[in-house]
């Protein structure tokens, strides 16, 4: 069974630099066509920006492999801008709850604090999402 979910940008770096993880067991449930990533040109534009930092000392060809297939099997939404925004710990991240409100799925994210109940998007963490689909294979 299929399941979908946004994705944060944090989970496919700590992927990238920590095979074997639970943000690594997510971007390899994507490779299995078991988690269906759904993104919008906003996620996509973050993605592309953050992934080739230096600072980060991932593998161009290992960045260059994962958003494309992420671009591939995702499934793609448009988000309309929210006049005015809602208040967040952190204003980026509103592509991210635009894009899960709009698909009706969950935020799989390393920084939980980021998505507040407040504005109805449910959030899991890599280790959350592992163990919902444990359950639900078994």
């Amino acid at each position: 069974m299929q399941s979908r979910a946004v994705v944060d940008t944090n989970i496919l770096v700590s992927a990238l630099l920590k095979p074997g993880s639970p943000p690594d067991a997510v971007i390899q449930a994507i490779r299995r066509d078991l988690l269906q990533p759904v993104v919008c040109s906003e996620i996509m534009s973050e993605y592309g920006d953050v992934l080739p930092r230096p600072r980060l000392g991932l593998l161009a060809a290992d960045t260059t492999e994962l958003l494309s297939l992420i671009a591939v099997q995702a499934l793609w939404v448009h988000i309309t801008p929210y006049s005015p925004p809602p208040e967040l710990p952190d204003p980026a991240d509103w592509p991210f709850i635009a894009t899960a409100l709009a698909a009706g799925c969950p935020v799989v994210t390393g920084n939980v604090k980021h998505f507040p109940a407040k504005v109805g998007v449910a959030v899991l963490t890599p280790a959350e999402w592992v163990e919902s689909m444990g359950q639900q294979s078994g």
